[in-house]
């Protein structure tokens, strides 16, 4: 790893990703994550300033690409707000899929919810800000002062909704996530069918398949 200038950030979290694999634990200093990567110190404090940083960056990364493969189908341009978000969806987990390994790591690893917020800050602003290109729930407020209300508590439902897609991801077991992709479909067709006012048949449906994969199974 000679020039610094030579050395990215992507070839850098790639490092970081393999190594934790490999590892199956996080390293516990930048120092132990350069000695053992073979990487100099200086080069990595030349892309970032911590290894909080480095798992910022990755999550950051993943839904950017996601995000990339979209924009670069014209087809994506043409769907309507609510396919635009399942398409998205479906893209980005195909990419937390391919690293698995690594997040299985990272994200069971967080020991509580602050750290877990602190790792995914990067992917929330994201992730908030391709929300808001949607302008979902526009003029179902149309009163001076409770728009931005509005968009506010819309936006924040969505980072929690996907933040329990994630979860819900890491715990599945099915063939190529399979019930992932049933509730991927089914939760975010309630959340449009709310915004619509016509949600109570959604709802239900969404919360007997909770229940049979969540609840039903621990008693079985």
């Amino acid at each position: 790893m000679e020039n610094k200038n030579k050395i990215s950030k992507i070839d850098i979290i790639t490092l970081y990703m393999e190594l934790v694999s490999e590892s199956k634990k996080r390293p516990k200093s930048i120092k132990q994550f350069c000695r053992k990567t073979g990487l100099d110190k200086k080069v990595f404090y030349h892309n970032f300033s911590s290894l909080e940083k480095v798992e910022k960056f990755i999550f950051k990364t993943l839904f950017k690409n996601s995000l990339a493969v979209l924009e670069e189908s014209e087809e994506f341009g043409s769907f309507d707000k609510k396919n635009k978000l399942i398409s998205l969806y479906f893209t980005f987990f195909e990419n937390l899929t391919l690293n698995k390994d690594y997040l299985n790591i990272v994200l069971k690893g967080c020991k509580n919810k602050l750290q877990a917020h602190k790792t995914l800050s990067s992917l929330e602003k994201s992730f908030k800000k391709f929300i808001d290109t949607l302008a979902l729930g526009e003029n179902k407020l149309p009163i001076e002062g409770l728009e931005k209300v509005q968009k506010n508590v819309i936006r924040q439902s969505a980072w929690v909704q996907l933040l329990v897609t994630m979860h819900f991801w890491l715990e599945d077991n099915s063939d190529s996530f399979e019930k992932t992709d049933i509730f991927i479909e089914k939760s975010i067709n309630t959340s449009f069918d709310l915004l619509e006012n016509k949600f109570l048949k959604n709802v239900l449906d969404l919360g007997k398949f909770v229940y049979k994969e969540r609840f039903q199974k621990s008693t079985d």
